[in-house]
């Protein structure tokens, strides 16, 4: 795991989700970008306060996402937040996950605002969504990695949610393209759709898989199964469940978060 072991001060990193209000230019947007940047500065600034390891920035609200390349304002309005949360959170591991797939943006954003990581949903292989059929792009970002003279962490997902894959495939046979062939530096392993829980079963074979890489269990994380998550997972990403409510689009909720991070030190 030494390609992520040095982003986390804990050995097994709780990453918290800043899910961003509808953007500028996307279908649901109504609040001014002012409103939507102090809202997810407030959600950082209650994750980090409250103990978590790390934080991933997305633009969740902006369904229905873009397969591949995102507008320059969606671009704009995303540096913009992970600029503000680095200079008030210089220490924190951050992340960019910009939704659906657009990972050359999310490079480009993570590295000029000194990010850590990017999360890319479909990173090796092709997948039917709701966006149509999305290819991995590994190539294609590993080179821009390099152009950039990046450091930044690629987080890959296998077999994402909302997503099935478009031909026949299995995990095992995913994660090691996705790790030795895809060079990612992290593997995720979701459930069907956000908030849902994972297979542990299928977070046991990715991770039998490839023992010698981090893997991240992406969704359905809370309080009641961190335990059992953490038995194979070297981390969790969690959105959801520490909303106001276990409502993903609330604000972080200070006491859920504390109840996670007390869960995962009994």
């Amino acid at each position: 795991m030494q390609e992520t072991d040095q982003l986390f001060d804990h050995p097994q990193p709780i990453i918290g989700v800043i899910h961003l209000l509808s953007l500028i230019g996307s279908p649901q947007s109504r609040q001014p970008f002012r409103e939507i940047r102090t809202r997810a500065l407030l959600d950082a600034r209650t994750l980090i306060d409250n103990g978590i390891d790390g934080v991933i920035i997305e633009n969740y609200g902006d369904a229905p996402f873009y397969p591949d390349s995102v507008e320059p304002h969606t671009v704009a309005a995303l540096t913009l937040v992970a600029n503000g949360i680095r200079e008030r959170h210089p220490q924190t591991p951050i992340g960019l996950n910009v939704l659906r797939n657009d990972a050359k943006s999310a490079m480009a954003i993570a590295t000029v605002t000194d990010a850590n990581f990017i999360r890319v949903n479909v990173h090796t292989g092709a997948m039917l969504t709701d966006q149509g059929i999305i290819q991995g792009r590994a190539h294609e970002t590993l080179r821009y990695r390099s152009i950039l003279k990046s450091e930044v962490k690629i987080f890959a997902d296998i077999a994402v949610k909302h997503a099935v894959p478009l031909a026949s495939t299995n995990i095992l046979t995913s994660a090691e393209d996705t790790y030795h062939r895809g060079l990612a530096d992290a593997l995720i392993v979701t459930g069907t759709a956000t908030g849902k829980s994972i297979d542990l079963g299928q977070l046991q074979t990715v991770k039998s898989a490839v023992p010698q890489a981090s893997v991240f269990a992406g969704s359905g994380v809370t309080v009641d199964n961190l335990a059992q998550i953490f038995q194979y997972a070297d981390g969790v990403i969690v959105g959801t469940s520490i909303k106001r409510d276990g409502v993903t689009t609330n604000e972080v909720d200070a006491d859920r978060v504390r109840a996670l991070i007390k869960a995962r030190e009994r």
